[in-house]
């Protein structure tokens, strides 16, 4: 079975530590951005005296309270143009009362026609701007959501819903403020916006913000208290976070997720994914189910199975980088905008690069858009520079895409989708072997295949990449668990059907069909 009951090696925690990396990119701030902010908010609870059991709740709140701003891309995007620069100058000013109100106004229809700017500002005065308040609760609530996804408890489901609330009770919803709203959102607020300000204007900038926002947005105490130590609870300003290190000491943090709680907790992060474009809801997920099918088919061993599998499910996690007014443009895109398209999948493969059991899905992921022909994107890897995990991710992104809406374009049928893709191998952009195991997976009428490339066996295909990486028979054998002449057969086999006569010959079958994946270490 690939989908294991065992530990995966990644903490949810872990997750979702990778995944704040995404959603900095949505808010328009350098990656960490989220997890500085936790470290502030983190040091602010212990200085003022939040118990120690509820510092991983605070954790969660902070990786999470954002995440669903993901959900109103596309309604961002209509009122207010590119929601990625919405979100980053939203940081610059106080959202509740008359500032709030002014700054919705300032970018109403930003980027579009005059006339647009001016219906849609006329629309936020008429209505009082109730529809963006509606959009707004619709975030926290879908940031609960995701939240029960998670197995998170009720605690931290209901603060995640507060996260527009304010102190002063002027925000959403507007019945909460004060001694009513989480602990673990008043300092969150704290350490989201002093991030920012200090990363910009140093401490000074940190402390003016949080002496004009307190008793605004901030609970005035922890303000205060924020002042008063701001030196020793900022963070210092370097890149490259260790996730790991971070959680070290954090109590509560530790549990390890199994195969199998990875895999839903990849689907749930997954579906949230999609929700950057209404066309893409369900890509991911049918990505991952299709891709992991279609490696079996081929007899990959189990682990590249699930590799590729999840590969699927965070593929498009680096879209989080690309404003929704460029993922649903509908006529071509420019330069410029083809350019940060083209860098989701190298944001894809950054944000997953730690820790080591989420960096080999992250490193499959990131080939979603590669092609044979070396035409494809972010590296332009062809060839044996592509392991067969990352040509079943790209042949099932292709099938999945084409049979989906996109913008300015109908679903293709699975017919013609099938006949594009093949088309694609003939052009020698996707590989023949890994497109058939995909359209048979997806029931289009390619070759039931139950072995590996000329014939191998799960078992030989693992042989294969032992020996090609200079394992002796002897080792293949420990290796395996296996005795010494079992492997020796399995040797004698490989080389009788892949037509090879030494491990050099049989090292360059395992390169051309993508058999020994270049990042693996």
């Amino acid at each position: 079975m690939d989908r294991e009951t065992h530990d995966s090696g990644v903490t949810l925690a872990e997750l979702l530590a990778a995944y704040s990396l995404a959603t900095d990119l949505g808010l328009g701030q350098p990656m960490e951005h989220l997890l500085r902010s936790w470290r502030i908010a983190s040091r602010l609870g212990a200085h003022v005296g939040l118990p120690e059991d509820q510092q991983p709740s605070l954790f969660y709140v902070a990786m999470l309270s954002w995440i669903g701003c993901v959900a109103d891309a596309p309604e961002v995007a209509a009122s207010f143009g590119d929601d990625i620069a919405f979100r980053a100058d939203s940081y610059e000013a106080d959202l509740g009362g008359l500032s709030g109100y002014r700054f919705f106004l300032g970018h109403a229809g930003a980027g579009g026609s005059p006339a647009q700017r001016v219906k849609l500002t006329a629309t936020i005065v008429a209505t009082g701007g109730r529809r963006l308040m509606q959009g707004i609760q619709a975030h926290c609530l879908i940031t609960s959501i995701l939240a029960e996804r998670l197995g998170l408890d009720e605690a931290v489901c209901t603060a995640v819903k507060q996260f527009f609330a304010r102190w002063d009770g002027h925000g959403v919803p507007d019945d909460i403020g004060g001694e009513d709203l989480s602990p673990w959102v008043r300092l969150f607020h704290v350490g989201d916006i002093t991030e920012v300000h200090h990363r910009k204007g140093g401490v000074d900038a940190a402390l003016r913000v949080a002496g004009e926002r307190r008793g605004k947005q901030f609970d005035p105490a922890l303000a205060d208290a924020f002042c008063d130590i701001a030196p020793e609870v900022l963070p210092e300003l370097v890149d490259g976070y260790d996730v790991r290190t971070l959680l070290v000491d954090a109590p509560g943090l530790h549990r390890c997720l199994s195969g199998s709680e990875l895999d839903e907790a990849l689907a749930a992060l997954a579906d949230f994914t999609d929700l950057r474009s209404p066309n893409r809801a369900g890509h991911s997920s049918g990505v991952a189910e299709l891709a992991g099918s279609a490696a079996r088919q081929l007899g990959l061993p189990a682990a590249d199975v699930a590799a590729t599998r999840r590969a699927g499910y965070v593929h498009d996690i680096g879209l989080h980088g690309v404003p929704s007014t460029i993922l649903d443009k509908a006529g071509d895109l420019s330069a410029t905008e083809w350019e940060r398209v083209r860098l989701g999948s190298y944001y894809t493969e950054r944000v997953l690069a730690r820790p080591a059991p989420m960096a080999r899905i992250g490193a499959v992921a990131s080939y979603a858009n590669e092609r044979m022909d070396g035409s494809g994107f972010h590296r332009g890897a062809s060839g044996a520079g592509i392991p067969m995990t990352g040509r079943v991710l790209a042949a099932a992104c292709a099938l999945r895409t084409l049979i989906e809406p996109r913008a300015g374009r109908s679903p293709k049928s699975l017919k013609d989708a099938a006949t594009e893709v093949r088309g694609e191998v003939r052009a020698g952009r996707l590989d023949a072997d890994a497109v058939d195991a995909v359209l048979t997976a997806a029931g289009a009428g390619g070759r039931r295949r139950v072995a590996g490339p000329a014939g191998l066996t799960q078992r030989e295909v693992e042989v294969l990449v032992l020996i090609a990486r200079g394992a002796a028979t002897g080792e293949v054998a420990t290796r395996l668990g296996v005795s010494r002449k079992t492997a020796a057969t399995h040797v004698e086999r490989i080389y009788a059907k892949t037509g090879a006569s030494s491990r050099s010959a049989a090292t360059l079958f395992a390169l051309r069909n993508g058999l020994l994946d270049p990042l693996e270490t």
